[in-house]
């Protein structure tokens, strides 16, 4: 089997990368590489131009010529080279028959939390979609901004400590809208440490 074409594929706001073999088979993997997908998209096709022609089954061989042909690496490159490292591995899969898992030591669990994205640009907002996020059944909430920072085109005047203060009211306000309490700890005590106490204060 040999590589016949490594596609970037910029779609909305992702990254990704096709590769296809002269088997029929192909592989996709991603690039997190968040603010610079043009650059990374770039680094792909470079890195295609030596992947094509090749067996895509050496992946650990194509990994090490990929990130250490160059002296210098960063986000885009890096990101670049983990998406052509997620695509072989799909295509190795597929190859096999057999989930990639399988072929990275097994199963691991059985199912996995997810969380919702939570974006808005008003506290009135995140509140909204918090609620909409655990309507929809998720029971976790992640990637929201307490903070509200204001649009390029208005003045910064809001001082740090100011900041702060409204970040804490509107985390609250958000864990009051979805009716979110601390976890109990799952942690056991350690019995070798003491209890701490308040020490007694000098009258």
């Amino acid at each position: 089997m040999k590589i016949t074409k490594v596609e970037p594929l910029l779609l909305d706001r992702f990254l990704y990368v096709r590769i296809s073999t002269d088997a029929g088979i192909t592989g996709i993997g991603e690039s997190g590489t968040w603010g610079q997908l043009e650059a990374s998209a770039a680094s792909i096709t470079k890195y295609g131009e030596y992947l094509i022609g090749k067996d895509p089954f050496p992946i650990e061989h194509h990994w090490n010529v990929m990130l250490r042909a160059n002296h210098f690496t960063g986000g885009a490159i890096t990101g670049a080279v983990s998406a052509i490292d997620i695509a072989l591995w799909d295509i190795k899969g597929k190859a096999f028959g057999v989930p990639v898992y399988e072929l990275l030591g097994g199963q691991m669990r059985h199912k996995a939390r997810l969380y919702g994205h939570v974006k808005g640009r008003t506290i009135d907002k995140l509140v909204e979609e918090a609620v909409r996020l655990k309507e929809a059944g998720f029971t976790a909430l992640g990637h929201l901004n307490p903070l509200l920072d204001e649009s390029e085109d208005e003045p910064w005047y809001r001082s740090h400590a100011g900041r702060i203060e409204e970040a804490i009211d509107n985390v609250r306000r958000l864990r009051e809208a979805v009716d979110a309490r601390p976890p109990p700890s799952t942690v056991p005590p350690d019995p070798t440490v003491p209890p701490v106490t308040a020490a007694p204060v000098p009258q």
